[in-house]
């Protein structure tokens, strides 16, 4: 399934565990948000973390995601993002 269907049809779903993961403002960006996606992309999200934390955390809720849609997520802050284009994509990345 590409991963742009799969985040129409959980986009709720994503929201909530984003939020039982302790984390906020989740954002999509790549291929799934330009409509350039395939059956074997992974769906690239971006999300605020709220203080404390971990990366147990953050994959806790890659895994859910994965296992929710049936595809790979890709699950990463601002911060891991490489400098030389976080700004383009923090400035792309669009609400889920």
């Amino acid at each position: 399934m590409r991963p742009s269907i799969a985040l129409e049809r959980h986009r709720a779903a994503i929201r909530q565990a984003v939020i039982r993961h302790r984390a906020v403002n989740v954002r999509v960006f790549g291929a799934a948000l330009t409509g350039q996606d395939s059956d074997d992309s992974d769906l690239d999200l971006l999300v605020d973390p709220l203080p404390g934390v971990t990366l147990f955390d953050l994959g806790g809720l890659q895994i859910e995601l994965e296992e929710m849609m049936g595809i790979p997520v890709e699950v990463l802050t601002p911060g891991d993002l490489p400098a030389k284009f976080r700004s383009q994509v923090l400035a792309e990345a669009q609400p889920v």
